[in-house]
């Protein structure tokens, strides 16, 4: 796979700028943002050290056949519309990312949108953002992890189309998740006023308001505010660790000391009053009833809004593994676009089960917790390498990553082979891929290359996620 232009000597070049785009497809709307992405080489990987945005696409409100079946059609012309409004054309561009979200993940829907992307396949990191995966990006778009470094806990509310999204930020890291049926276009209408869209999570808060929302109906301006508050009701009292049938994950275990509330989303335009046009949903109504509302801190303008994904995938030059790895079968590389999570280790405390909860708690945060494809688990090892802490591990690891072959281990220290070892050992009929002297982040994809025999290493690609800078858009 080339990861960059194909006439590129990247081991020669010191400095780079990149084109890349990101895509983000939702089941409420969808958009583009074209950026130059400028790095530079540190010891022996590329920095983003500039990123600039090119060109910010219209946001479509995402086109639909029936009820669940996105027009591929019209979808696909907006995309080339704003390729063009943007000046590139598709083989000029570098890398990407592609997000899908929502209804675009259904399977019909995803091999559709991804055939509109087929020139870029080789090129484009496709993500599919489920709940807790969707409402991290959003945490970190939105600014939200970055201002949590300086000691501050910070709370980001992510309301779209569909759902919202609540994260505590904190040191850096996102350690709390919650997800409601709480979005603008869970209730839409027409100019005429007359309903076109009907979720049946905006039908049962009808129910219990007693109201009657049907297509073709009109809309009443005086049940649109209940309907709104009643959802803005719902969702503070979450915040504030109340039960709601409109939760659709387990609500938030330890708020904390919350000492700033950021918005993200398409609603965060209008609570900012950064949009005067409107879509004939709930978005203003939202706003309106949210500037009322005592969230318990103060809210931080947080510049990202609902464009807070993903600029695109920043490439990095290929990064050659320690010598000391193992691999079972030889056979088992190549392997491509291996998502890469990075648990939580308790390394003062290092037991099979603190292991196995770690894996299985970053699994969930990336949404991979159903999927069978296999998972980069990647650690920076702490402490020392004993027989105990060895098989400590593996056992962890065993026990979390179950069916997922192979089993691909990560770390930044000479430890690879040690793992690897163990893990045959213990269990000689599981693929496994174990290396070291290679550094990983969240929000990474790797390709690991075939075995080199004069070495004993393999080369590995790493294509990362990059968000917007808050402070520039």
């Amino acid at each position: 796979m080339s990861f960059t232009a194909p006439t590129r000597d990247m081991a020669a070049e010191d400095r780079l700028v990149l084109t890349s785009v990101g895509v983000d497809i939702g089941s409420s709307t969808s958009h583009l943002l074209f950026s130059r992405l400028e790095l530079e080489r540190r010891d022996n990987r590329y920095v983003t050290v500039q990123r600039d945005v090119i060109y910010e696409s219209d946001i479509l409100l995402t086109p639909y056949r029936d009820t669940t079946t996105i027009d591929e059609g019209e979808l696909g012309a907006f995309v080339e519309r704003q390729y063009r409004a943007a000046g590139i054309v598709r083989d000029a561009v570098d890398t990407g990312a592609l997000i899908l979200t929502g209804v675009a993940l259904l399977r019909d829907n995803a091999r559709a949108i991804a055939e509109l992307f087929a020139q870029e396949a080789g090129k484009f990191v496709a993500v599919s953002a489920g709940d807790n995966l969707e409402a991290t990006m959003a945490a970190y778009g939105s600014g939200a992890v970055a201002l949590s470094e300086s000691n501050t806990t910070v709370m980001n509310i992510d309301i779209g189309g569909g759902t919202t999204k609540v994260v505590i930020c904190r040191e850096g890291q996102v350690t709390d998740i919650m997800a409601l049926d709480v979005g603008a276009r869970l209730l839409a209408w027409n100019d005429a006023g007359m309903i076109t869209r009907v979720e049946p999570a905006a039908e049962e808060i009808a129910a219990r308001l007693g109201l009657h929302l049907a297509l073709g109906v009109p809309v009443s301006e005086v049940d649109l505010p209940r309907v709104a508050r009643y959802m803005v009701d719902h969702l503070v009292a979450a915040i504030h660790g109340e039960r709601s049938h409109l939760l659709r994950t387990e609500p938030i275990r330890n708020r904390g000391d919350v000492r700033a509330v950021t918005f993200s989303g398409g609603v965060s335009e209008y609570l900012h009053q950064r949009a005067t046009r409107t879509f004939g949903d709930l978005g203003p109504l939202l706003a309106d009833e949210l500037r009322r509302r005592d969230l318990g801190a103060p809210i931080i303008p947080a510049s990202g809004g609902i464009r807070a994904t993903v600029i695109g995938a920043s490439q990095y030059t290929i990064q050659v593994s320690g010598s000391t790895i193992y691999l079972s079968p030889v056979g088992v590389v190549p392997v491509r676009n291996v998502p890469v999570i990075m648990p939580r280790f308790d390394w003062d405390h290092l037991t099979g089960e603190s292991v196995c909860a770690a894996i299985r708690e970053a699994l969930a945060r990336f949404d991979l917790v159903r999927s069978e494809a296999p998972v980069a688990v990647a650690a920076r090892w702490q402490g020392s390498a004993t027989y105990a802490r060895i098989k400590a591990f593996c056992r962890g690891a065993m026990d979390a990553i179950l069916q997922r072959k192979p089993l691909i281990l990560v770390f930044d220290s000479d430890i690879g082979g040690l793992l690897g070892l163990h893990v045959g050992d213990e269990h000689p009929d599981t693929h496994v891929i174990s290396i070291d002297g290679v550094e990983l982040r969240e929000f990474d994809y790797i390709d690991i290359g075939d075995l080199i025999p004069t070495s004993g290493a393999v080369p590995v690609v790493i294509k990362s996620l990059v968000f917007p800078d808050p402070r520039k858009l």
